[in-house]
């Protein structure tokens, strides 16, 4: 497998990945009023224990019937990565890091990643990225910064805000790695394969999450419900399909989009009104991303 192959399978954005794209998107923004709520009665490790271990159960099923091929020894260590990293690491790094940081510095921080991923992308991968697209690229970023500010907390950076950073760099690196693997293997399988080795490497905090549960309310019990089924099972799999569709660069840059729908969610879900620099934000956000995909 090289470069060239997996590259020559990228499509355009058509229907299929745009439907992916949308509901990685819904599903990513949903999880951070989701994981304030579990964190109300879990830790953060054993909510993220928990969490995937929910995930692993349709995944670990979706590969008994699949019966998928093998990894070849060379890209073996692209799986792991994937479980390790984009599950198990950055699960515990965004769950330590929003128990001090609020939510419109996390999504700006965590919003760095496509940035990463273009770069990384460009240099590793051989994508091309335009003018346009960089320009895009900074207003989105602008945009979020904007929906940060609005919040009326500032931007306060603490060690909270270096573990999202952190896992903001998970993402994005996850991303670069696991790229390749698309050009022999279902995307699908990918997904599973990752959220049953990131369990496995979870599993030493499910004991003491099950304590918790045993004393949680039924309310915080459905978020880690929730978290496990939509955030997880569901959005890991469309993010993995849009990605074995587009290039890195452009499909990370629809996580742009997680930001202004998270505060979407949080007025529905939660009654958070948000604040007019969070409107103007969400705009741009939005606008960023028109902007890097009418010039493809």
């Amino acid at each position: 497998m090289n470069v060239a192959t997996t590259m020559g399978r990228t499509r355009r954005l058509d229907g299929r990945a745009a439907i992916a794209i949308a509901i990685t998107v819904v599903g990513w923004a949903s999880a951070f009023p989701a994981i304030r709520a579990g964190l109300h009665a879990f830790g953060p490790l054993e909510l993220g224990a928990l969490r995937f271990a929910i995930a692993a159960v349709p995944a670990a099923i979706w590969l008994a019937v699949r019966r998928p091929a093998l990894p070849k020894r060379s890209e073996t260590w692209r799986f792991v990565f994937g479980g390790v990293v984009f599950v198990a690491l950055y699960t515990a790094l965004l769950n330590m890091g929003e128990q001090t940081v609020s939510a419109g510095a996390a999504s700006f921080i965590i919003n760095v990643s496509p940035i990463f991923t273009a770069i990384m992308a460009m240099a590793l991968l051989g994508e091309r990225f335009s003018g346009w697209a960089w320009f895009g690229t900074f207003v989105s970023f602008s945009g979020i910064g904007i929906i940060a500010l609005g919040e009326g907390k500032g931007l306060s950076f603490d060690a909270g805000a270096l573990l999202i950073l952190g896992a903001a760099v998970c993402t994005a690196v996850t991303t670069i790695v696991q790229k390749p693997l698309f050009a022999d293997h279902d995307p699908l399988s990918v997904a599973a394969w990752n959220m049953v080795l990131g369990a496995l490497c979870l599993t030493p905090f499910l004991p003491e999450g099950f304590a918790q549960a045993g004393v949680a309310d039924s309310a915080d019990i459905w978020a880690v419900v929730y978290l496990g089924i939509v955030p997880s099972a569901i959005a890991y799999s469309t993010w993995a399909m849009a990605l074995s569709r587009l290039p890195a660069a452009r499909a990370s840059n629809f996580l742009y989009l997680v930001a202004p729908v998270a505060t979407l969610i949080g007025f529905i879900w939660l009654g958070e009104l948000p604040t007019l620099l969070g409107i103007v934000g969400g705009a741009l956000a939005l606008g960023g991303v028109m902007i890097v995909n009418l010039k493809k």
